[in-house]
């Protein structure tokens, strides 16, 4: 039975009036952002860069590998397939990830 005084919603309306209001709308991702701890950038030594030059060297595409790298103020991980290996631009790609040579700290096989 449809009521006069309020005529009946349409579904798209009516999923709204229940979905989750967000009164600060990027204050999650701001609280987040902050609460995310920066450290700055080690520099490896001339041993540790050949280290890290001999492993690169020894990795191929479809080799899967670990890498440790320096990204936006923190040190990430990330494991998965080699899918290229850029020695002019020096770049490596593991998966759909780019990794500056420059930016690597560790390789893992």
């Amino acid at each position: 039975m449809e009521s006069k005084i309020h005529p009946k919603m349409d579904q798209s309306n009516r999923a709204k009036q229940f979905m989750p209001f967000d009164a600060l709308r990027g204050f999650r991702e701001a609280l987040a952002e902050k609460e995310r701890i920066i450290v700055p950038k080690r520099e490896l030594s001339e041993e540790q860069k050949a280290k890290l030059d001999n492993k690169l060297h020894q990795i191929h595409r479809m080799d899967i590998v670990t890498a440790e790298f320096f990204q936006n103020g923190e040190y990430v991980q990330v494991t998965g397939v080699v899918s290229r290996i850029d020695e002019i631009s020096r770049v490596l790609k593991i998966v759909n990830t780019k990794i500056p040579f420059d930016d690597i700290a560790d390789l893992r096989r």
